[in-house]
């Protein structure tokens, strides 16, 4: 039997449930050196917590996140609680000699995400940041086909990530809508995918921005203990302000000469989870929907006129990044498929005692990007990252 990879997993909700999958998945799908075991799920509530490692498999809970990752037990610790927690956990996680896959945004600025990078390099153990958009297979074949020189060299980059959920102004003040827990609004919640992927795609940095915000809905009801809309509204009209924003635009400029443009927002009507982006380049052109994540389109500039145009191409083939690891060609994937992806990634470079990307070096340079685009909103100027 494979060597076991015990896991410590803080934080239990939205991607606690995506990062419990990933794990108890990616050893049934890939050929992994080791197995991941899930050992320890750490949540506040320990009775919420109790609930979801039994749905899951975990074996133990724990409610004190700093007696979690001391364990002589817990080979890596992976921080899917909210932003703010993020450095002190990862901090501790590293302290103590842990393998560290850690959320996005890597942290709360672009100092928290320095010290991050900078005591794992110390610590010289794994570490990685869950920007899983990296590892559709159909953005993996976008980057691989940049990186073959099939589009040229990259002029424009055009990125969008719209949804809706936040739109109803008694929708109540959850932590993504405070500062204090989450940095940002859209902007780090979004925005961090589309920089991210860009910059993975392209190959290349983004050097200046020039950048607005937006809060649509100032104030908002206080969130009930038990988070249920209907509770909320029983709380006697009692809100809270906004402290993010809401909509954030961008125009950039690339290290290489590339300009782009960012739109990430949460008031797009009719829109669940649009991340889309184009790239156009001297030789050719390459977009993606994620709403339609099994697909890439490519132009190819190479082709005879009368044939010219996008091409749609099924990124479900075994000669396409991931996809062999699943089903026979046009049988699709989902969300929680990216996951289990850098799932197995983690698993195969701990086991060979290699990085795997994105690393905390390189979560902290998208931070930096995160932070200008803020000093650029709010000094109306352009800032250089």
């Amino acid at each position: 039997m494979a060597k076991p990879l015990n896991i410590c997993l803080i934080g239990y909700s939205f991607m606690g449930k995506a990062h419990s999958n990933a794990w108890l998945s990616a050893g049934k799908f890939f050929d992994l050196p080791v197995r991941p075991v899930l050992k320890v799920l750490v949540g506040r509530n320990r009775k919420a917590a109790t609930a979801v490692a039994k749905r899951w498999g975990w074996e133990e809970v724990e409610t004190d996140y700093r007696a979690a990752v001391t364990r002589d037990d817990v080979d890596l610790v992976d921080i899917g609680a909210p932003n703010n927690v993020h450095c002190e956990m990862a901090l501790a996680a590293l302290e103590a000699g842990k393998a560290v896959a850690c959320e996005k945004p890597i942290a709360m600025n672009a100092d928290e995400a320095k010290r991050m990078a900078a005591a794992a390099r110390k610590a010289k153990v794994l570490n990685t940041v869950w920007f899983n958009y990296r590892r559709v297979p159909a953005v993996a074949l976008a980057r691989q086909l940049v990186q073959e020189g099939r589009i040229g060299d990259v002029h424009h980059v055009r990125a969008v990530y719209l949804q809706d959920w936040v739109m109803d102004p008694s929708f109540p003040l959850v932590w993504r809508l405070d500062k204090r827990v989450a940095g940002s609004g859209s902007h780090g919640d979004l925005n961090a995918h589309l920089i991210d992927t860009a910059q993975h795609i392209t190959g290349d940095s983004i050097a200046t921005v020039c950048a607005l915000t937006k809060t649509f809905v100032k104030e908002r009801p206080l969130a009930s203990a038990q988070g249920s809309l209907s509770a909320t509204r029983r709380r006697g009209g009692k809100t809270g302000r906004v402290t993010v924003d809401d909509a954030v635009l961008c125009l950039a400029t690339f290290k290489g000469g590339a300009v782009g443009t960012f739109e990430a927002t949460r008031f797009a009507k009719g829109h669940h989870n649009g991340n889309r982006i184009e790239i156009n380049g001297s030789k050719g052109s390459l977009a993606f929907d994620f709403e339609r994540m099994n697909e890439l389109q490519f132009y190819d500039g190479g082709d005879p006129d009368h044939v010219q145009g996008f091409r749609t191409i099924s990124a479900t083939k075994g000669v396409h990044p991931y996809a062999g690891a699943y089903w026979p060609p046009g049988h699709v994937i989902g969300y929680e498929h990216t996951f289990i992806n850098h799932a197995a990634d983690i698993a195969t470079a701990w086991a060979k005692g290699e990085a795997v990307a994105p690393t905390f070096a390189d979560a902290a340079r998208v931070q930096r990007v995160l932070d200008a685009v803020l000093e650029s909103a709010k000094a109306k100027a352009w800032v250089k990252v």
